[in-house]
């Protein structure tokens, strides 16, 4: 049987990355439990690197499958009204593991500013809420990570995420042709689209949405940045 020990619940957010750099800086020993989608950003890639190197600290990625494999399974793009891509492959293969490694402690990136949500993945662990042990809310964890010289990327969720803001597919179109495009043929593909016609008066459709795009057209708060996912910006 595995021996128990500590994880922590790591998606290169904020909040989870003060989280551990913290917690190697007190001496804690833990492993760092990152679940891929298959789908990141290079960007978030590189700062997951960066702070395991940091640290120390080993990086555990349980086995899963990948957005591309369950859209072509579900033969579905995920959306609000089937929000499947959670669920199958962020917790199912953490609770996977966990099951895997009985008796073990995952430490979860909630503030002191939010609220506990006990057994964040069912019964398969002990949970510690570090930030909230510390008193941490949000300016605590920012000017930490400030203090600490960390720059964390704007986003942690897929690359093709139906929560995304307009800006935030502008900026993919902008920065990552190549993964917008995979957008544009799995949407031509399934038949359905990430965004939601009722979201906003731009398209739906990312086809015609670079259409747009290619035209001039910016939408607004580019500059700003937000996931919609809880778990995966944890």
């Amino acid at each position: 049987m595995a021996l128990s020990q500590t994880y922590v619940a790591f998606s290169g957010g904020k909040d989870s990355t003060a989280m551990v750099v913290r917690m190697a800086e007190l001496g804690e020993r833990f492993a760092c439990l990152f679940t891929p989608t298959g789908n990141e950003l290079p960007e978030l890639l590189i700062h997951l690197h960066a702070i395991i190197d940091r640290i120390d600290r080993p990086l555990v990625e349980p086995e899963n499958q990948t957005l591309l494999f369950w859209i072509d399974h579900y033969q579905a793009l995920p959306s609000w009204r089937m929000r499947w891509c959670t669920r199958r492959i962020k917790i199912e293969p953490c609770i996977a593991y966990l099951t895997n490694h009985p008796g073990s402690t995952l430490a979860v990136g909630l503030r002191a500013d939010e609220e506990t949500r006990v057994g964040l993945y069912g019964d398969y662990a002990q949970y510690r809420y570090p930030l909230q042990e510390w008193g941490w809310e949000l300016d605590d964890v920012l000017e930490y990570l400030a203090d600490k010289q960390i720059m964390v990327p704007a986003r942690t969720d897929c690359a093709l995420c139906y929560g995304q803001r307009l800006s935030e597919w502008y900026r993919l179109w902008r920065d990552y042709p190549a993964e917008f495009e995979k957008g544009v043929e799995l949407e031509r593909r399934i038949g359905h689209t990430f965004r939601s016609t009722q979201r906003d008066s731009w398209p739906a459709a990312l086809h015609d949405l670079r259409t747009e795009f290619e035209r001039g057209r910016v939408p607004r708060g580019v500059g700003d940045a937000n996931t919609a996912c809880r778990v995966c910006r944890l």
